[in-house]
């Protein structure tokens, strides 16, 4: 980025891990797989009594009649048993009265937010390292400063729970079983404003996501690990990839996915809050992105308004932006980046260490000559799996040729030449996949490890 390149982090040490976090902004076009969900505690088990706010917080989470069709809760995109992200591998979710309306961003995790900051052009790095930057916020873009202020997005959005206004939430809130607990907890008028009372809804979601447990369970291998707990052993290969995660010259995943101590008390949460421009190919999976002239560039616009460009194509260091999300639980997801163009870690992996020696297998290439059998060479693993002799690749086909100046520079997306040696191995890939799996909550030590095979060796 322009005016926000970080410096890459060197091998830090490790530190002890003491309705939404990230809005869906979105809502899927195509049937697809199921993801395999996490052993992790269920919403409604949480470690320790809950007040009364974040108890009527679980009652809200989970109601489907707050929404315009009667069929979407919170829960239904951020399912507690897909650690409160989208329990299938599309894109975008489908939403609205009818339930029919795509969106046009993939469902993030609401797991581990509690400790996010509200956004700031210049938030200080938690590294302690690299220069102030864009960081915090809810969502993709960080529009929305705190959980509280974000619930509101899904709950009014025409393509997700879809309420004319917040009146209407109020008044199925006042109609709903839970209603008397709703009074208990904010008082016996607290239906007689709608403002303070639509406030009060959006307070007991953030308690909920605060106070249960299973926001933040901190139960993965990783966790054992850096505890020096029974069960926390690294293999051979996770402890390589551990190596690779945090290696400048090669992963380098910690310079955005930080993993030592970090903002308001919080630790290992795998993320630095910042954002990043690294133009992921575009998801003519999405609706939205079949009109050409549409461009999701995060920070600055279309459902961000505050840092908007000047005029089209004006210069706007924000233009492109995206949140880092964490990465616990990142092997439990089903789609990757702000669009869900990714559909496996295997593929994210090689997206990051090829994205610029083979952007061929990325983007689409336009005049060139199919070949009715591609080399034995060619890359199976891309979003594009047919080879063309000639043409020219699209690369960075989702952002403006006014903002790829805009794209984050560091390693493994150094834009090296294609057909340059990338910065990782296969075996270097292989070992980070397996370290990544660490980060899984819900971990139970296996009765009788295995002696051998790929993330043990």
């Amino acid at each position: 980025m322009q005016h926000f390149i970080r410096i890459a982090v060197c091998l830090l040490p490790l530190v002890l891990a003491a309705c939404g976090g990230g809005s869906s902004d979105s809502n899927t076009t195509t049937s697809a797989p199921t993801a395999t969900p996490t052993s992790a505690p269920s919403a409604a088990t949480a470690s320790a009594p809950l007040s009364l706010s974040a108890q009527v917080g679980h009652k809200l989470f989970f109601d489907a009649t707050l929404s315009g069709s009667g069929k979407m809760s919170c829960a239904t995109c951020h399912d507690p048993n897909f650690a409160y992200a989208a329990p299938n591998n599309l894109a975008v979710q489908l939403g609205g009265t009818d339930m029919l309306q795509p969106g046009t961003r993939a469902v993030p995790s609401l797991r581990y937010k509690e400790f996010t900051p509200a956004y700031a052009d210049l938030l200080d790095n938690p590294d302690g390292v690299s220069v102030p930057g864009p960081g915090g916020g809810f969502t993709w873009d960080g529009r929305s400063p705190t959980l509280a202020d974000q619930s509101s997005i899904p709950l009014l959005s025409a393509n997700e729970m879809a309420n004319a206004s917040p009146a209407d939430v109020v008044a199925k809130v006042k109609a709903a079983a839970y209603a008397p607990l709703f009074l208990q907890a904010f008082g016996s008028d607290a239906f007689n404003d709608t403002t303070k009372a639509f406030a009060n809804i959006q307070a007991a979601l953030q308690a909920y996501q605060m106070e249960d447990q299973s926001f933040h369970p901190f139960s993965s291998k990783f966790d054992l690990y850096v505890a020096n707990k029974i069960g926390g052993n690294m293999t051979a290969a996770e402890l390589r990839g551990l190596t690779v995660f945090t290696d400048a010259n090669s992963g380098n995943c910690a310079s955005c996915h930080y993993q030592g101590a970090g903002l308001n008390g919080s630790s290992a949460l795998f993320t630095d809050f910042s954002y990043e421009t690294i133009s992921v190919p575009r998801n003519m999976d999405i609706p939205a992105n079949q009109n050409a002239a549409y461009y999701d560039m995060g920070v600055c616009g279309p459902a961000r308004t505050d840092h908007l460009p000047a005029s089209p194509g004006a210069a706007n260091s924000f233009c492109g932006l995206f949140k880092a999300p964490t990465l616990r639980n990142v092997s439990l997801r089903g789609a990757f980046f702000h669009n869900g163009v990714i559909h496996s870690l295997y593929q994210l992996v090689h997206f990051y260490n090829t994205r610029d020696t083979n952007p061929e297998i990325w983007y689409p290439t336009v005049g060139g000559t199919p070949k009715a059998t591609p080399d034995a060479s060619f890359p199976t693993y891309g979003l594009i799996t047919t080879q063309y002799t000639g043409g020219t690749v699209q690369k960075f086909n989702d952002l403006p040729a006014a903002y790829v100046g805009n794209i984050d520079p560091q390693m493994p997306l150094d834009s090296r030449a294609p057909g340059a040696t990338p910065p990782m191995t296969e075996a270097q890939m292989s070992d980070l996949i397996c370290f990544l799996n660490t980060l899984t909550d819900g971990y139970q030590a296996p009765a009788n490890p295995p002696a051998h095979g790929t993330c043990v060796d």
